[in-house]
């Protein structure tokens, strides 16, 4: 009569496969904040009379701060959309809204990630 051996390998495997995803679940989340990247300096806006952008933004800011600037940024294109859209007639003003539409997710968006930071 043969002795029927289980294969130790393949369970081995699994439970250090198992062990490792218990381990990560059970560890906290990282800061999603703390993992982004700073800006990078960039140019932008009008080009002047030598030909060079007229702003930079900064390197070295913090991406919540970048964040929470957009936030701004988005609002303010909001309400502006919201008034420009009464001005609006048929096609003009369904584009205005799909627009605004876009505009308030982006935000959304972005309120969201900032949520989480706090």
């Amino acid at each position: 009569m043969k002795k029927i051996h289980s294969d130790r390998t393949s369970t081995t495997t699994f439970e250090t496969a198992q062990y490792r995803i218990l381990t990560a679940l059970k560890s906290p989340a990282p800061d999603i904040h703390s993992t982004l990247p700073n800006t990078s300096q960039r140019a932008f806006g009008p080009i002047d009379s030598t030909l060079q952008p007229m702003f930079t933004l900064r390197a070295g800011i913090s991406a919540q701060d970048a964040l929470a600037h957009v936030s701004l940024l988005l609002l303010c294109a909001e309400q502006t959309s919201d008034e420009i859209t009464e001005l609006g007639s048929g096609v003009e003003r369904g584009l205005i809204w799909s627009m605004v539409h876009s505009v308030e997710m982006a935000r959304a968006v972005v309120d969201s990630l900032l949520d989480n930071a706090e």
